[in-house]
């Protein structure tokens, strides 16, 4: 499978040919690399490629598909742009699938499992939503520290695009 990844102004398509563990061949876009990548939990990759090693700090925007990347000397604000991003793009112009306080349904779906209720507090990043679309389910995480005050679905609940799914506040 294939993905883009916007990388400041460039993009790139960026494909995973073959993985044995943490050793990955990598095609981006017409060149082939052999790499070893580790990751921890603090979103730290260390890179090694032909005896050089890189390490990458990825801290996650607001957008869950966004992300900013830290290396030694430099920054770069990269987006991920997956088939589900691709459909948003195309149906709304936008990538804006969580504003603020709301979270939204990017495209057409079913609402798979919501593991919050009205009332219940949450913190910046924990699941409040899994919704399957286009044969892949999707995490939507709280935008911000609140109290989630209504959910406007049920699980197994059949969404439109767009369709406000959960209100934080």
């Amino acid at each position: 499978m294939s993905i883009e990844i916007r990388l400041d102004k460039r993009i790139a398509s960026v494909e995973i040919l073959k993985q044995y563990e943490n050793l990955l061949e990598i095609k981006v876009d017409d060149k082939i690399y052999q790499v070893d990548l580790m990751h921890n939990d603090e979103g730290i990759f260390s890179i090694l490629n032909k005896g050089r090693s890189y390490n990458i700090e990825l801290v996650p925007q607001t957008n869950p598909k966004l992300y900013t990347a830290y290396t030694l000397y430099d920054n770069y604000d990269i987006e991920i742009i997956d088939a589900e991003s691709r459909y948003l793009r195309n149906r709304s112009g936008s990538t804006q699938l969580i504003s603020e306080n709301t979270i939204s349904s990017p495209m057409p779906g079913k609402v798979v499992k919501i593991p919050v209720s009205v009332g219940d507090e949450v913190k910046k990043g924990d699941t409040v939503i899994t919704i399957s679309a286009m044969k892949m389910e999707s995490e939507y995480k709280s935008p911000i520290d609140g109290k989630i005050v209504i959910i406007h679905v049920t699980e197994g609940s059949t969404i439109d695009a767009n369709q406000k799914l959960i209100e934080i506040e």
